[in-house]
């Protein structure tokens, strides 16, 4: 599941890093197959190392190729039903097989204040807190680094539960260069700057709080009263509030277990004038501490604990998201704001430019117009002369002005008499025209009319000659038959002139 994957990415990672041999970044597959298989056989998984054989045709793998392989083959078989609590089981198993492959990188330092055991659970808050990025000075390369402000958290609080007062500045000057703490860098820091001379039972103490508060989401620890089951008497107990549940012990030490409160969003919390009420399917429980700030500190932690009981994500992880997606959003501001003051800059830059540009300009303007007023008295006095001389001109004109306006009002007059007359012209225009329409109309129907008459005459001529030769055969043939030894020659018969066949013109 990749959830798992996500969280313990960090500490495959340093198991990961001390298997190689070199500092390219791979590891050989035969080295990767222990490591696999023991993650396998951690999650129920047999086998799953088999696979790296035909992963990939390189004999060796780095990082972002060995996560992809543990997604696919491995975390991908997991159901994702399991409870924070499983998880927080699984994330436990993993980090120890993971520290006892890399912890020889750790454990063998100059001057160890630290003992193992306090190493090993500042190594699992720090691949808590810690995140994956690439390393800037090798390709294809990761490296595991906490921020400053959260090794300056942890600091913090260890430096605290230890006694001492936080030194925030001191920090600062240690961390002013630096963006990021490697595990090694954060070990040595906190030895040779805060843990120097502590007793060791002390020190154990504090990483152990330390460790449960982060990796464990422990929310608050202590000594509270509890009313029985079955007989209804006060006793005290030591309890341990988690998100998902409240444990509670005989002694200080957590190791007799008395029972345990699950805890889920429907749970609820009630307080009277000096106990507290917790409200779950089970039952109520009730509970009572010895002071009154004791019980209000209880009170708000059992509200944060069941709030944060829904979730398959630990308490502890969704602060270090939010932290981290806040200083993203601080990066990202700072660098706008980076850019808007570039900008504003060169904006400033420019305006002074501008502004420099604009006083040489008005300095030349009022150099310019220092020139133009002596030019303009000068002028003013010529304007004064030429204007007694355009007063004189002024009447003269005046008076021609008068003259024009005479002639142009009987100009005026004659354009208007000729525009009468020119209408008049025009009227008369169209009349002779529609007359010459009309004649030309009457003409083209006389020729009609002409032709029309031509033509019937031509056809009269032509049955007259028919006629005429018929009454000259008929004439022809009483002769012979009156006088038939007279021979008569038939002339041609009678046809039009050449002359009447001629069209009309």
């Amino acid at each position: 599941m990749a959830c798992l994957l996500e969280n313990v990415t960090n500490s495959i990672w340093h198991a990961f890093s001390s298997l190689s041999t070199d500092k390219s970044g791979s590891v050989i597959k035969s080295r990767l197959k222990v490591l696999t298989a023991n993650i396998g056989t951690l999650l129920d998984l047999y086998g799953v190392e088999k696979g790296l054989e035909h992963y990939r045709s390189t004999s060796s793998l780095n990082f972002q190729h060995y996560k992809y392989y543990l997604q696919k083959e491995v975390f991908a078989s997991l159901p994702d039903t399991f409870t924070l609590p499983g998880l927080r089981q699984f994330e436990s198993r993993i980090d120890e097989v993971c520290w006892l492959i890399c912890k020889k990188n750790f454990i063998l330092r100059n001057n160890p204040i630290l003992p193992d055991q306090c190493v090993y659970s500042l190594f699992r808050v720090f691949c808590l807190l810690a995140e994956l990025v690439p390393n800037p000075k090798q390709k294809d390369v990761f490296q595991v680094v906490m921020h400053t402000s959260e090794v300056a958290l942890v600091a913090s609080q260890l430096v605290t539960s230890l006694g001492s007062e936080w030194n925030e500045s001191n920090f600062d000057a240690i961390s002013h260069n630096t963006n990021g703490f490697r595990f090694s860098t954060m070990l040595t820091v906190l030895e040779s700057k805060y843990l120097s001379g502590v007793e060791q039972d002390v020190l154990v103490e504090a990483v152990t709080d330390l460790c449960h508060t982060f990796v464990d989401d422990v929310i608050k620890k202590g000594c509270l009263l509890k009313r029985g089951y079955l007989l209804p008497t006060m006793r005290e107990y030591w309890f341990v509030l988690q998100p998902m549940q409240l444990v509670y012990y005989k002694t200080q030490e957590e190791r007799d277990q008395c029972g345990v409160i699950s805890l889920d969003p429907h749970c609820w919390v009630d307080t009277t004038s000096c106990r507290i009420l917790l409200h779950t399917n089970e039952r109520c429980f009730e509970l009572a501490a010895y002071d009154h700030r004791s019980r209000l500190q209880w009170l708000s932690a059992l509200q944060l604990a069941i709030s944060q009981s829904g979730g398959s994500l630990g308490y502890q992880r969704q602060l270090a998201l939010r932290r981290r997606q806040k200083r993203e959003d601080d990066i990202e501001e700072r660098r706008r704001r980076t850019s808007l003051m570039q900008d504003m800059g060169a904006q400033l830059q420019a305006e002074k430019m501008a502004r420099v540009a604009a006083e040489l300009q008005a300095q030349e303007i009022k150099e310019e117009q220092e020139k133009q007023i002596e030019q303009l008295g000068a002028l003013l006095e010529e304007e004064t002369r030429a204007k007694r001389d355009e007063e004189i001109v002024r009447n003269l004109q005046a008076r021609v002005l008068r003259e024009e306006w005479e002639k142009r009002e009987e100009l005026e007059q004659l354009q208007e008499e000729q525009r009468i007359l020119l209408e008049q012209e025009r009227e008369k225009r169209k009349e002779f025209e529609e007359k010459q329409r009309e004649k030309e109309s009457q003409l083209q129907e006389a020729h009609q009319r002409l032709r029309e008459l031509e033509e019937e005459r031509q056809k009269l001529d032509m049955e007259l000659h028919k006629i005429k030769d018929r009454m000259f055969a008929a004439d022809v043939q009483t002769n012979c038959k009156t006088n038939p030894q007279v021979k008569v020659r038939r002339t041609m018969s009678f046809m039009p002139s050449t002359r009447d066949n001629r069209p009309l013109q």
